[in-house]
């Protein structure tokens, strides 16, 4: 199993849109500390930055992968190897590069101009969102074959947890403005990673206080070490459904 994953890990890191995410990310964040004035600015629009081009590249990335690596998986199903070691390298292989390339193009301008724990968080957060999108992108790939349709639901996955669900939650909180929902939306929060990873983010910023009673409910649960941990217990559990559920379909399907 671990040579599988260093094959597909070296792999990865040689593409050239590897190395072009990674790039870009770094540049931008070497930008964003340099012209935001403090570092909490720069880390604050680096949460903007993660949150919406991290897990769009994962994403679309991942599946494409899963697919053009389809033949090699085969080949590797034909060999005395267990499925389900072959899929899992596949994910981690996939995941862990491009959890690298974040670290690399985020991690190294937050150690040089904003080292702090916030930062560390962020950091985290962008790790986090990196192994969930691409679970979630091995569930899509895995429920068709056809290519097309898997980028397409990929696609239509990351644009929910991006944008609509935002959307969605607004419009419960405005219909229902008169019915105390800051509990309910604890739980919504919840069925969101990009949403948790905001959260935790913001928290340590301590722009809490600008999100009213919510932001103090937020910061009263959250805001603790164990509160923090919960949050990232919750991601992990965003990792492990998709990827179990998406290896469990891989291991009984016919290639």
């Amino acid at each position: 199993m671990s040579k599988i994953i260093k094959y597909v890990f070296y792999d990865i890191i040689k593409n050239k849109i590897v190395l072009a995410y990674t790039l870009f990310l770094l540049l931008l964040s070497i930008g964003l500390f340099n012209l935001g004035g403090s570092p909490d600015k720069a880390i604050l629009s680096l949460l903007n930055l993660v949150l919406l081009t991290v897990p769009l590249i994962s994403i679309v990335f991942a599946t494409t992968h899963f697919y053009n690596s389809y033949e090699f998986m085969e080949l590797l199903v034909a060999q005395p190897i267990n499925r389900k070691k072959i899929f899992m390298s596949e994910y981690l292989g996939v995941a862990c590069s491009l959890s690298g390339a974040f670290i690399l193009g985020v991690g190294v301008p937050i150690l040089v101009f904003g080292a702090s724990l916030t930062g560390l968080y962020l950091l985290l957060t962008g790790v986090f969102i990196t192994f969930i999108f691409v679970a979630l992108a091995f569930l899509a790939s895995v429920i068709t074959r056809d290519k097309a349709k898997g980028i397409g639901i990929a696609l239509m996955l990351w644009f929910y947890f991006a944008l609509i669900y935002d959307g969605i939650i607004l419009f419960i909180l405005y219909a229902f403005a008169d019915y105390p929902l800051e509990k309910a939306t604890l739980v919504m929060t919840a069925l969101n990673p990009v949403d948790l990873g905001r959260i935790i983010v913001l928290l340590n910023l301590d722009v809490s206080a600008l999100m009213g009673y919510t932001g103090a409910l937020y910061k009263s649960i959250l805001g603790s070490l164990w509160g923090i941990g919960l949050a990232f217990g919750l991601m992990l559990l965003w990792i492990l459904i998709p990827i179990l559920s998406s290896r469990r379909i891989f291991s009984r399907r016919d290639l």
